[in-house]
């Protein structure tokens, strides 16, 4: 396995994501989705505490709770916000969904590539180890994988962010392997990605860091650590600006490979068609650089996973 061309790489590095289209062969695109569908129609909602998961950082105690701070080596789901009833469930005394539960969640996630064979299959492989090495990785480790389901109608925007934000290592280095599971364009919430914006010329500083607070719960706080990846330029810095967003038109089964410190983001499906994507992080693991104890997600005992199969 080669990994990624001179131009490719050549590409990332100028702005900060490159789509990498049939990635994903055919029979691996059908497996996943068949495996998604699965995941969604099996799972018992009687004994689920109902987790809503919002990207809103007014209301970031939502995934603050245990469900989802123990989720790092599980599998397990979360509810889209839109997916409920103002009122309870008379019965119940629960929050009463509106939607049926394989329409209602908002993500499946975060191990699904230990615990999934046909997700460990398509992420713990040569392939992606290779790709990895072609961006500067000694040691690559995965973390963080999940469907992404952007529910017709009610799949929520995802306000603008870069991954190193939530996943920090000092230095920065985590970078997104996203996979379209289904087609996604402008009108079910595909993905924006302000071009160059990685850079610290526009603005790609990790400014701010998604922790665990004290107490419980979870919150934004300033990051006082390397805001930059390692050999990347202290430049003076422009936040990018509309010119620099470009909105992807992404068929099933492509890749789409994310640099955590570029800015990014994605819209409410509006539509009928819903959104599924597949996505893993990726970070260095090796010496000098250091995953930071206060993040959202913690290593298992046996700790995160290596890239290759």
């Amino acid at each position: 396995m080669s990994g990624l061309t001179e131009a490719q790489i050549a590409s990332f590095k100028e702005n900060g994501y490159l789509v990498l289209p049939d990635y994903l062969s055919q029979p691996e695109l059908s497996s996943l989705l068949t495996e998604t569908n699965k995941l969604l129609d099996e799972f018992p909602l009687e004994s689920h505490p109902l987790t809503q998961f919002t990207t809103e950082e007014d209301t970031a105690d939502h995934v603050g709770d245990d469900y989802f701070l123990t989720s790092g080596d599980k599998v397990r789901f979360f509810f889209e916000p839109d997916a409920f009833s103002s009122e309870p469930d008379p019965l119940t005394g629960r929050a009463a969904l509106m939607k049926p539960k394989n329409r209602a969640v908002n993500k499946i996630g975060h191990s699904l590539h230990t615990l999934s064979p046909p997700f460990k299959a398509v992420s713990l492989n040569e392939r992606n180890a290779a790709v990895a090495r072609s961006l500067g990785f000694v040691d690559p480790r995965v973390l963080q994988s999940m469907v992404i389901c952007k529910q017709p109608s009610i799949g929520g925007a995802v306000p603008s962010h870069r991954d190193s934000e939530f996943l920090y290592t000092n230095p920065p280095s985590a970078v997104g392997w996203w996979y379209a599971l289904q087609d996604a364009g402008p009108k079910n919430g595909t993905l924006g990605m302000y071009k160059g914006s990685q850079t610290g010329k526009k603005g790609g500083h990790i400014a701010r860091r998604f922790v665990r607070k004290d107490g419980g719960g979870t919150e934004f706080i300033e990051n006082q650590g390397p805001s930059l990846p390692k050999g990347m330029e202290e430049e003076k810095s422009s936040e990018p600006s509309d010119e620099d967003l470009e909105i992807l038109d992404i068929k099933a089964g492509s890749l789409v490979l994310i640099h955590g410190n570029v800015l990014h983001k994605s819209e409410k499906n509006t539509s009928p068609n819903s959104r599924y994507a597949y996505t893993f992080h990726v970070i260095e693991g090796a010496e000098g650089w250091e995953y930071d104890e206060r993040n959202w997600l913690q290593p298992p005992a046996e700790g995160f996973s290596k890239l290759e199969a």
